[in-house]
């Protein structure tokens, strides 16, 4: 009986235990108790050491001294010989102690900030951050297995999409709207798009600069007046101001130029293909994007002192046999980690893509080009990690059930990036103690099991971890399945509401809104 009643005893603590565990993984955590989050300080991985950095920078420095950029156009060449520059035989070149002046002065500890402020962000020293972007032209309809045309509504849905996944951070344009046809339209409806689908920081690039500055006045509006965009703009531009190699590109200079004065960040992009436009060499490679970037800085600087500039390094890989960009590969993960450290050389706040799936749909291919190239970009302390998430076929199609797959493995990454906190509580000494010579010879009820389990640990939320028998039991659900089924739950129910009504019908009234209100509201 005794017995009987002890083995009963037993297997109430046991079931107790494991409803106190249920019970503690059901409370929601504070961002700073989460076990991951944006801004943890990677930097354990270093695809370069210190005399492989100092070697790229010596190049870099003679590189844009000796030979310069082609093509700047007048305002670019009047600015920055104003600064030091020398302007001879058409190309723009900067000396050394012009470039060394400039790097040494340049911003580098500001904040990025969202709609709210929540998602603020603060890319510098060697936090990371992931997010999206790119100019996809195909949305990935998993549901039929197709690429089609992408659309405007597709952009939102997509912001919609990121505003409920708490390991993507940022959120820059992923797909070109390809039912805009008119250039203005495509640049203030992808703005709209992004600005009413989610509250994160949000990233875009533009055409002309006429449309930059009509922009600015449709932020004004929804920031509340140009003061409160000034203090707290929570849109930047993406800017190719360079076409690889070494050459100036018209229009987006133009663009880059409004955005200096109108008090937008600024993401300095370099996108040389190793074997095309940039040297085959990974080292030449990294070389080239950082003497581009530090060009577009020192021009930057040049139009105004301390502007809010992203070093983004982003140079791209080609699979050598066909010439076909390949950015799930392993020279791409190294490229990235690289470019990574170049920045933090300098102690600049580093951009580069990483998640840049050369598979088609969300399979195995996806899966381990994605988890390398993300994971070796948070290690190196990569700051922004663009691209991230969504992306498939060489940044040819976005796919939103990926939004959410990858997000899981963003936040597999992230406790990589955090790696292993060495304390003489989690030496767990006394723990180990307590078990073996005191306890039941297990830690799964234990007090520090039982508090480590959310601070610790990462759960997926829609990876399956179930037992073959469970997961037979269930059905056999598919990550994929799962992800459709969380998608069209997402899009049905959540539609942001933090820009105002009354600031939105000023909006359309003002710049010719072409998403319909019939889009964003629940039918």
């Amino acid at each position: 009986m005794t017995e009987a009643r002890s083995v009963d005893s037993g297997r109430r603590r046991r079931s107790g235990g494991r409803e106190a565990r249920r019970e503690l993984r059901s409370q929601p955590l504070t961002r700073d108790a989460a076990p991951v989050r944006g801004g943890l300080a990677g930097g354990q991985f270093r695809a370069l050491d210190d005399a492989a950095m100092a070697k790229i920078n010596g190049a870099v420095l003679q590189i844009l001294e000796e030979i310069g950029f082609a093509d700047p156009i007048p305002s670019c060449v009047e600015a920055c010989t104003g600064a030091g520059a020398i302007y001879e035989e058409g190309r723009l070149k900067f000396p050394r102690a012009l470039v060394e002046d400039v790097i040494a002065n340049a911003a580098r500890h500001f904040v990025l900030h969202g709609q709210d402020p929540i998602h603020n962000i603060e890319p510098r020293g060697q936090k990371v951050y992931y997010g999206t972007a790119g100019a996809a032209v195909h949305l990935v309809d998993l549901e039929t297995r197709t690429y089609r045309e992408s659309y405007l509504k597709d952009i939102y849905d997509a912001a919609r999409v990121a505003e409920q996944m708490d390991n993507i951070h940022f959120f820059q344009r992923p797909m070109v709207a390809r039912d805009m046809e008119d250039p203005r339209d495509l640049d203030l409806n992808t703005v709209y798009a992004l600005a009413s689908g989610t509250t994160k920081h949000l990233g875009a690039s533009f055409t002309l600069a006429e449309y930059v500055d009509e922009t600015l006045q449709m932020l004004h509006l929804m920031a509340g007046g140009e003061d409160k965009w000034r203090a707290r703009p929570f849109l930047s531009q993406s800017n190719c101001f360079v076409v690889p190699p070494l050459k100036f590109a018209e229009d987006a200079c133009g663009c880059l130029e409004a955005a200096v004065r109108g008090g937008m960040p600024v993401l300095l992009l370099s996108a040389g293909q190793a074997g095309a436009t940039a040297p085959a060499a990974i080292a030449g490679a990294v070389v080239q994007a950082v003497a581009e970037v530090l060009g577009g800085l020192c021009y930057v600087n040049a139009l105004k002192p301390g502007h809010p500039a992203i070093f983004g390094t982003w140079p791209f890989v080609s699979d050598l046999r066909t010439g076909a960009m390949s950015g799930g590969s392993g020279e791409q993960a190294l490229l990235t980690s690289a470019c990574g450290q170049m920045a933090q050389f300098y102690d600049l706040p580093g951009a580069s893509a990483a998640g840049m799936a050369d598979s088609k749909l969300p399979d195995v291919q996806a899966g381990y080009e994605k988890g390398i190239t993300n994971v070796m970009a948070g290690l190196a302390g990569l700051n922004m990690v663009y691209e991230s998430a969504g992306m498939h076929a060489s940044l040819l199609g976005f796919c939103l059930e990926s939004l959410i797959i990858d997000n899981d493995m963003l936040g597999q990454c992230l406790r990589c990036v955090r790696g292993i906190e060495v304390s003489d509580d989690a030496l767990s000494i006394e723990s180990i103690r307590q078990v073996c010579l005191e306890g039941p010879g297990h830690y799964l009820g234990h007090d520090q099991t039982l508090s480590l389990m959310q601070t610790e640990y990462v759960y997926p939320a829609i990876g399956n971890r179930m037992s073959p028998k469970e997961w037979n039991e269930a059905g056999k659900p598919d990550i994929v399945e799962t992800a459709i089924a969380k998608k069209q739950e997402l899009l049905k129910n959540f539609y942001p509401r933090h820009i105002p009504n009354s600031v939105d019908a000023k909006v359309r009234q003002g710049f010719g809104i072409r998403l319909p209100r019939s889009d964003m509201t629940a039918s």
